[in-house]
């Protein structure tokens, strides 16, 4: 890779689809970008300078890549990564963005929600679980309907809810098949019986105040994202609650960057910390369709403490995710793009995963309203699975 004098080296942590944006951000800014993932030819290495393949979780691997590249910065994208030696690498003097706690703790729903419950946020009552055994009696202490996670995961991977006890038996075995790393243990909390959910879009600055996009609502399915919608009809009062925790949590973990911070909202107003993910988030494509600048030109701009000026709303929007279907294995086609791409006011962003696997994300709908990107997305078929 040719040096540019006035650009830094990026080690990305994680090329999906967001680090694809990410990529396309920071190298308008003229950086360089070293883009990293467990397989070959990921979204975001398809744009980057450079690209490594390897376990991210192994600290070994890990460790002879940053040293290697001598990154001016360490930009972590998923959750799946050795963060213990990330914290030893900030500590030797480079820079995780946004920090090494920030991502250590995040990586864990454990550590995150113990960390949010410290600070006095409004959380669901939880606990955690290492057998089924423990996880019958503390969802039995809990009482009714409980929400159940491997502290480990991403995108809502191995997440179930259980009202009796089959259902708990049946989500122990879901979070074991859907957690991440080495850890058998969940958190099991109570179930909000929420009247929306939004993710709270959160910039710190190196040199400035914290700054926020306007809220975005979203629906889940299976614990990941269908579909978004920016800006959230909220009331003065929930949005200042939900800044006010935002700002506290931030300020706590430090750093310069993006969070994605998400939020319950009760029915009678009250505003209850969800999760956080210390880089932009999957609910915040919208922002590509809304924002004069999107969550991965925030992002961009912030880790490397350049003027962030006003955050625009340029025009409502929504976002509508592409699956592949319940049984997809395997390379796979998308027809009906010019179809699609008929449909006024609306555009799409297909991410070019190398394979299909049982409801991967592979691209995103963007339009006015969500009835508008749904009919666009129906548009859409991933087929030619092998």
């Amino acid at each position: 890779m040719t040096e540019r004098l006035f650009s830094k080296k990026i080690l990305l942590l994680g090329s999906g689809e967001l680090g694809k944006e990410l990529v396309i951000s920071l190298q308008r800014l003229g950086q360089q970008i070293i883009a990293c993932d467990s397989y070959a030819d990921a979204p975001a290495m398809q744009v980057a300078d450079a690209a490594e393949v390897f376990d991210m979780l192994d600290a070994a691997a890990l460790d002879e890549v940053i040293e290697r590249h001598q990154p001016d910065f360490i930009v972590p994208e998923i959750e799946a990564i050795a963060t213990s030696l990330l914290v030893e690498k900030e500590a030797a003097g480079y820079t995780v963005v946004p920090s090494a706690k920030a991502v250590d703790l995040t990586m864990n729903r454990d550590k995150i929600r113990d960390h949010a419950a410290a600070l006095g946020l409004r959380t669901a009552r939880f606990s955690y679980a290492e057998s089924e055994a423990e996880l019958l009696q503390k969802a039995s202490e809990i009482g009714g309907k409980v929400v159940v996670k491997p502290v480990m995961s991403s995108s809502g991977k191995g997440q179930s809810t259980a009202s009796d006890e089959d259902e708990l038996r049946t989500a122990w075995r879901t979070a074991l098949a859907g957690m991440r790393g080495d850890r058998a243990r969940v958190i099991v909390e109570e179930f909000i019986d929420f009247d929306y959910e939004i993710t709270l879009l959160t910039i710190r600055q190196k040199a400035g105040p914290t700054l926020f996009c306007p809220p975005i609502g979203h629906v889940q399915a299976r614990g990941d994202y269908q579909y978004s919608w920016q800006a959230a009809a909220c009331s003065d009062a929930v949005i200042a609650d939900a800044q006010n925790m935002a700002t506290k949590i931030t300020q706590a973990l430090g750093g310069a960057g993006l969070f994605g911070v998400e939020f319950f909202v009760t029915k009678q107003g009250e505003v209850v910390f969800s999760e956080l993910s210390p880089r932009p988030h999957d609910t915040g494509l919208v922002t590509l369709y809304t924002q004069n600048l999107s969550e991965f030109d925030l992002h961009a701009r912030a880790l490397l403490g350049l003027p962030i000026g006003p955050i625009t709303l340029l025009r409502e929007g929504a976002s509508q995710v592409v699956l592949a279907d319940a049984d997809a294995a395997g390379p796979y086609d998308i027809e009906g793009i010019a179809a699609a791409l008929a449909v006024a006011d609306c555009d799409i962003r297909l991410f070019n995963k190398p394979v299909a696997r049982p409801y991967r994300r592979l691209g995103v709908v963007l339009g006015p309203d969500i009835e508008t990107a749904q009919a666009t997305a129906s548009h859409l078929t991933v087929t030619r699975y092998s």
